[in-house]
């Protein structure tokens, strides 16, 4: 055995320690102050208790100020918060905790003590367990780790009555350590690492809600109350994610989408969008613009919806996204399955447009010369996702695609993802994403292809990358996601920052040697032999649904006035202005504009209030005044202030401001030219 180990330093710098030098050791042998810091070791980036024996390697303290450290102060708390539960309630069972995205949380069996019957726990439950936990961390308790036999660790949960402890302890693998952590008296089986005390925790915490969840995640199971927490580092960073989760609930499209009277969800209909008139101009304004984005550049097609599963076969998708899918038959072949005369052919919904596209691509000889082509769908798609996982806009199983399909050459392919990157990007800047990330996710361990193509495609990629970057100026981050390439191809995703600092994936580029090779899609070269186009698939939305639903939050329901479903209410103090309202909604009108009336018999500011909730952008009040001048006061949304203008000034300053980004663009290149 060893009698030294062999530790790298972050500087580069190696030093010999004795065996069984443990991460504390090493870090008081830096400094005292050190020691006092530090909360976990490194090793070869893995993190390890500082009580831990340290082994040969690249070895970091890791401090409480430390990135790292953050899911040690979740994973601490949820012990702490399990503790808590249990000096409050005895007899509640503890069944796991682990460490989730911005927090944590612990699943709990609760009995009452009289009637012995599911006592779950509630909100009003909460503001106590905190305080306990301030306790229990004020205490400074040692986080102790010890390795207990499996008959020990069975037989001291069963006679506390931890019946889904029992179950855990028999879960784990014979090969494996059953690890035990202590802090204080209260212990936990965990595989760890925690930092060195519950005082490293702090208290920037907070437990958020409490919710239901069946043991082990099957339905089958008991139901148990699991309670979720958030943790972080300084109080400064909890209040900013406070402040996020506050302003992401006011900004909750499907709240905003009922204020608004956009669209709906229903029971018959799980997962699909019921589209109101308000909402569906929305849409369609988006979609407009989509289409004069991409006119002259691509060819607008249609595929069909429903198609043999020969076809999805044939692309791989029955065998590789079959889950994923929707089946059908005629109604006739199901409800009268032994009838021979009916139709007992499958077929499947598409779950994307890229097999139809291909078909409409072979259809007919094509030349190199032709290439690249460009064929692009707004594509209703249907996939199945698990109901509890639907969220209004963002998560749905019917949606429309804005789907695009490049067939080029080898040698095109850069110049196609550099041009798809100039319009993704271009898009984005209209609506007001100035801050994205375009990250190249390169080849997956399962994948078709040969590794010479696949060489080749992420060369030219992560030079388009490079590219894209220095275009940019450092204003556009890239980053490389090695192995989260598709099975079929390299691709870049493009990232997108809210209004409040979420992101958002949306865009891709991906690289496709599959499809064409399945389908036998080919063109003739100058040499008139048969050659393999290169496929790239692109999507700038994704979804037109989920992008809607992020446009909805991004703007708070404030949109611009080019998009809003109603641009102009047009609101009357008095009746006596009614005639003249009439007039002022009829001009606007005839200038394109979107506009409502409301002529009734209530005072002006009730008007406002009622149509600032459903985020009109722009309410004209008129009195007998404006009549009498042909003037009108301009109210904003969100604003107390009124600006007069003459009715032909506002018409003419409404319509600009109402003119689409890409229109505007259009018109002041001409005006230059002219």
């Amino acid at each position: 055995m060893s009698q030294s180990v062999s530790l790298t330093f972050p500087d580069g710098s190696v030093r010999q320690f004795a065996a069984g030098t443990t991460g504390r050791d090493v870090a008081e042998s830096i400094s005292k102050s050190l020691v006092k810091k530090a909360v976990a070791v490194a090793v070869d980036g893995s993190l390890r208790d500082l009580s831990d024996p340290i082994v040969d390697g690249r070895i970091e303290i890791v401090t409480r100020t430390d990135p790292r450290a953050v899911e040690l102060i979740r994973h601490d708390a949820a012990h702490v918060m399990a503790e808590a539960v249990q000096s409050l309630w005895p007899g509640t069972q503890v069944t796991i905790g682990p460490v989730i995205e911005n927090g944590f949380y612990y699943d709990f069996k609760r009995v009452h003590p009289e009637s012995q019957e599911d006592w779950p726990f509630t909100p009003d439950d909460l503001p106590k367990i905190e305080t306990k936990m301030k306790e229990i961390i004020a205490r400074n308790d040692a986080f102790t780790k010890e390795i207990w036999p499996r008959n020990k660790a069975r037989e001291t949960f069963a006679d506390m009555g931890e019946a889904y402890k029992v179950e855990l302890v028999d879960a784990i693998p014979e090969d494996q350590d059953l690890k035990i952590y202590r802090q204080g008296k209260w212990f936990d089986l965990c595989r760890g690492p925690h930092m060195a005390s519950t005082g490293q925790i702090g208290t920037a915490f907070k437990l958020m809600k409490v919710a239901g969840a069946y043991w082990r995640g099957d339905s089958n199971n008991p139901m148990l109350t699991r309670i979720y927490g958030t943790a972080w580092a300084t109080q400064e960073e909890l209040d900013q994610y406070l402040h996020v989760l506050a302003e992401a609930e006011k900004r909750d499209h499907r709240k905003l989408g009922r204020e608004m009277d956009l669209f709906h969800f229903q029971e018959e209909g799980p997962g699909v969008v019921f589209w109101h008139g308000k909402g569906w101009r929305i849409f369609q304004a988006l979609t407009s613009y989509m289409r004069r984005r991409l006119a002259g550049t691509y060819e607008e097609v249609n595929a069909p919806q429903v198609l043999d599963k020969s076809l999805w076969e044939t692309s791989g998708h029955w065998g590789w996204y079959n889950e994923n899918m929707f089946g059908v038959k005629s109604a006739h072949a199901f409800v009268n399955p032994d009838d021979k005369e009916a139709d007992q052919r499958v077929f499947a919904l598409k779950p994307m447009n890229c097999p139809g596209h291909v078909q409409i691509f072979k259809h007919g000889l094509k030349s190199y010369r032709e290439l690249p082509i460009r064929l692009a769908e707004f594509g209703l798609v249907h996939r199945y996702e698990a109901s509890g996982a639907l969220h209004g806009l963002m998560r749905v199983r019917g949606f429309t695609q804005d789907d695009a399909h490049v067939f080029c050459t080898d040698e095109q392919l850069a110049g196609e993802c550099l041009r798809i990157n100039e319009l993704i990007l271009s898009v984005y800047e209209d609506f007001g994403f100035h801050e994205v990330v375009v990250k190249l996710s390169t080849r997956p361990e399962k994948r078709v292809g040969s590794d010479a193509l696949w060489d080749r495609a992420e060369a030219v990629m992560m030079e388009v990358l490079k590219t894209i970057e220095e275009q940019s100026e450092g204003r556009i981050k890239t980053d490389i996601l090695p192995g989260e390439g598709a099975f079929y191809g390299p691709k870049f995703e493009y990232t997108l920052k809210d209004a409040i600092g979420r992101e958002w994936q949306c865009g891709t580029t991906q690289v496709d040697f599959n499809l064409p090779e399945r389908f036998g899609a080919f063109y003739i070269d100058q040499n008139s032999e048969k050659q393999q186009p290169v496929m790239i698939h692109r999507a700038i939305c994704g979804s037109m649904e989920r992008f809607l639903g992020i446009l909805i939050e991004n703007f708070a329901g404030h949109l611009p006035l080019w998009m809003a479903p109603v641009q102009v209410v047009v609101a009357t103090i008095t009746s006596e202005a009614d005639d003249y309202g009439r007039e002022v909604a009829e001009a606007l009108r005839d200038a394109g504009l979107l506009v409502e009336t409301d002529f009734r018999n209530e005072k002006i500011n009730y008007k406002v209030r009622e149509h600032s909730v459903t985020k009109v952008p722009v309410i004209i009040v008129c009195g007998k005044k404006e009549a009498e001048e042909r003037s009108v006061n301009i109210r904003r949304l969100g604003s107390q202030a009124q600006t007069p203008m003459l009715l032909d000034e506002a018409i003419t300053s409404l319509v600009e401001e109402a003119t689409p980004p890409d229109v505007r663009r259009r018109q002041l290149a001409r005006r230059k030219v002219a």
